[in-house]
């Protein structure tokens, strides 16, 4: 396990070289956060001002707990609009991650012509992801204390199935089933052991965030204190960096997934990484 943290780490810092040498990759996943707000605001404006939320709640408590069906509706709506925006910011991301991995100059314009060109793609897989997402949900609800941890095993299950679908997506253009099949079979081929080694980049961003936190716990100690111009000002450098902080999370995350497709499906070293990192990161069947 050490060694696979080790070597999780190293792609770690791969990906962030990649990053660096490309910094405007981190627009995608800024914009993705800017439009997920812009949902969560289509969809909460009219639900706050629109419904009469009493009406609901006693509806629900004449059909054990059940919320009336256009609640379901509004839900699987709000499932699929999130979903379509984190996928296409990720297909576009991915694209120019590719593009970098094989010598060829990213653009954001690039990143979401290719993403546009895919929009079939994506919003099948949207469509099935918001699917999932509400069944999970259902299931969560309808077995009280036992529904959530039936729901935790199948979403895992779920995620780890569709590790691979977003790359697939992208560069072999297939439909939603087609990508899951796709991304089951490169998860074993490689018996998961890219699932693994991404705990060295979650440890890596662990790191990252140490300095988030101090600004947030120096800022309400001076507060605390009754320096508050200085202390508001360390929250709001605090809150800046925090949602860098989650841009480069995400961007990361989505570097080094499509360099473990590229090289899980074709055994092609991207550019930035080597050949040892990935002969760590994944095992033959065989061996």
């Amino acid at each position: 396990m050490f060694d696979k943290l080790s070597n999780g780490m190293s792609l770690a810092r791969s990906s962030w070289g990649v990053l660096a040498q490309d910094k405007k990759l981190i627009w995608f996943p800024l914009v993705s956060g800017l439009m997920f707000v812009l949902v969560v605001a289509s969809f909460a404006v009219p639900l706050a001002t629109l419904v009469d939320w009493a009406q609901v709640k006693q509806h629900a408590e004449h059909h054990n707990g059940k919320p009336p069906a256009w609640v379901y509706a509004v839900g699987f709506g709000f499932y699929f609009a999130t979903y379509f925006v984190m996928i296409f910011c990720n297909a576009a991301l991915v694209s120019c991650a590719m593009m970098r991995f094989n010598g060829r100059e990213p653009s954001l314009s690039a990143g979401f012509g290719m993403a546009m060109a895919r929009l079939p793609q994506i919003l099948a897989w949207a469509l099935v992801s918001a699917t999932v997402g509400v069944l999970l949900q259902v299931i969560e609800s309808a077995y009280e204390d036992a529904g959530y941890y039936i729901s935790l095993v199948l979403g895992t299950a779920w995620s780890v199935m569709t590790f691979f679908v977003v790359p697939v997506l992208v560069v072999e253009q297939t439909g939603p089933l087609a990508s899951v099949g796709r991304s089951v079979s490169l998860v074993r081929q490689t018996w998961g052991e890219a699932l693994v080694g991404r705990m060295g980049i979650n440890f890596f961003l662990f790191l990252l965030a140490i300095p988030v936190v101090l600004l947030f716990v120096g800022g309400g100690l001076l507060l605390a204190k009754g320096a508050v111009p200085v202390g508001a000002a360390l929250i709001a450098v605090g809150v800046v960096a925090a949602l860098l902080h989650m841009a480069v999370s995400s961007a990361l995350n989505t570097i080094l997934l499509a360099a473990l497709y590229q090289y899980a499906a074709d055994r092609n070293v991207p550019a930035g990484f080597s050949a040892d990192q990935f002969e760590g990161a994944f095992q033959s069947k065989n061996r």
